[in-house]
Parts: structure tokens; C-alpha cells; sequence
């Protein structure tokens, strides 16, 4: 009898033991899974930021500013999170081209490009040139040649192509390439100062250059 009580007493132990492990390891188990659903969001983040790139859209925009966009997104993901202006003009850009980290996006409105005529307009005017009709499309030349202070033609930065850039003083092919890309992904240059924002050109540089240089 008190053999069997002694078995019962050791039965009902072990039976004890193996409901409390089980619950132990349910309970890890649960803790686990609990941890496991909060890691998602905080990775999902991470590879969301990690994954996205960030570019400066600014000019002729209804929301001039700093976008995350995903990889892979073109000029005109960037411009339409912004939203154009309705004097922006869209086809100076090169809408389809990507877009990189950290690139700024200068949408050209009516007005900066008529100024940039008319700027061109009137330096073809002291140059004894006439001046550019107001019904004539902004993107065309002021009618004669402009001329630096050598006689020669002025080069115009917004419309050379490689050779014509590699002609110019201190331009090679990669420098001419890369004012080609600047005009391309931010618009035409508003002014010959403006070349100055292409990586490579200085102060010294453009000494060299304003003179044989223009923009209309």
C-alpha cells in the first residue's frame, strides 16, 4: 500500500514536471513569435530607407523640396511629387531620364526661360545685333551671330554639343559630357554663371570661359 502511494506520489510528480515544462516552452514560444512580429516594422524601415534615394526638386513647383523616391524612379517621379507649376516647363527637362541620390531637380518656369532669352536678347543687341522677337520661340538663337570680344562666335552652353564644349579652354571630353548631363537633368542654364554649378568648373575656370561663352 504504501509502495503504491510512493508510485502514485512520483506519477503525479513527473505528470506535474511535463505540464510545467510544456507551458515553460509554449510560453518561450509565444515570447519568440511576440518578437519576431515587431522585428518586421523596424526592418521594413531600415530596408525602406536603405532601398530609397533622395533628391532636390526645386524651380517652378507647387512644393519645392527634399523627396524620397525609390531607386529606379525617373525625373518625372520627382517632378510630379513636387508638382509643376503652371508656367513650368516640362520639356526642358529629360523627364525619362533616372534619377540619382542627391540630385537636384531645377524645373525651368516661362518667365526664367524668356529672361534667359531676353538676357541673350540684349547682349546680342550691344553686340550690334537686333534683338529677339517676343513671338519667337524662346529656345532659338537671337537672330545675327553673337560674338565675344575676339570676334569669334560665342559658344551656346545651352545648346553645344561635345565637340563644340571640348573646343572651349580647359574643357575636356568627361568635363564637356558632364555640362551636357547638368543641362539635361536641371534645364537650360539661366546664365553663364550657372556653369559653375558643374562639378569641375571654378572661379578660375569660368575667368577663362565667360568671355567666349553664352546662353540663350
Amino acid at each position: 500500500m504504501i509502495q503504491l502511494e510512493r508510485r502514485q506520489q512520483f506519477l503525479v510528480i513527473l505528470l506535474v514536471g511535463v505540464i510545467l515544462f510544456g507551458a515553460g516552452y509554449r510560453l518561450a514560444q509565444m515570447k519568440e513569435r511576440a518578437a519576431e512580429n515587431n522585428k518586421p516594422v523596424l526592418e521594413q524601415e531600415e530596408i525602406k530607407e536603405n532601398d530609397g534615394i533622395k533628391v532636390h526638386v526645386a524651380g517652378a513647383v507647387a512644393r519645392p523640396g527634399v523627396y524620397q523616391l525609390p531607386r529606379g524612379s525617373r525625373i518625372i517621379d520627382a517632378v510630379q511629387m513636387a508638382g509643376p507649376a503652371a508656367d513650368a516647363v516640362l520639356d526642358a527637362l529629360k523627364l525619362a531620364a533616372p534619377v540619382t541620390d542627391g540630385q537636384t531637380i531645377n524645373v525651368p518656369g516661362l518667365r526664367d526661360l524668356q529672361g534667359a532669352a531676353q538676357a541673350g536678347a540684349a547682349t546680342g543687341s550691344q553686340a550690334g545685333t537686333p534683338a529677339i522677337s517676343s513671338t519667337k520661340n524662346i529656345f532659338d538663337p537671337p537672330a545675327g551671330s553673337m560674338s565675344g570680344s575676339s570676334g569669334t562666335a560665342l559658344v551656346n552652353i545651352n545648346a553645344a554639343d561635345l565637340n563644340q564644349l571640348d573646343a572651349l579652354p580647359g574643357i575636356g571630353p568627361a568635363l564637356a559630357q558632364r555640362i551636357i548631363d547638368y543641362r539635361e537633368s536641371n534645364g537650360p542654364f539661366g546664365a553663364v554663371e550657372d556653369i559653375k554649378n558643374v562639378s569641375g568648373i571654378g572661379d578660375k575656370k569660368f575667368d577663362a570661359l565667360k568671355d567666349l561663352i553664352t546662353v540663350y
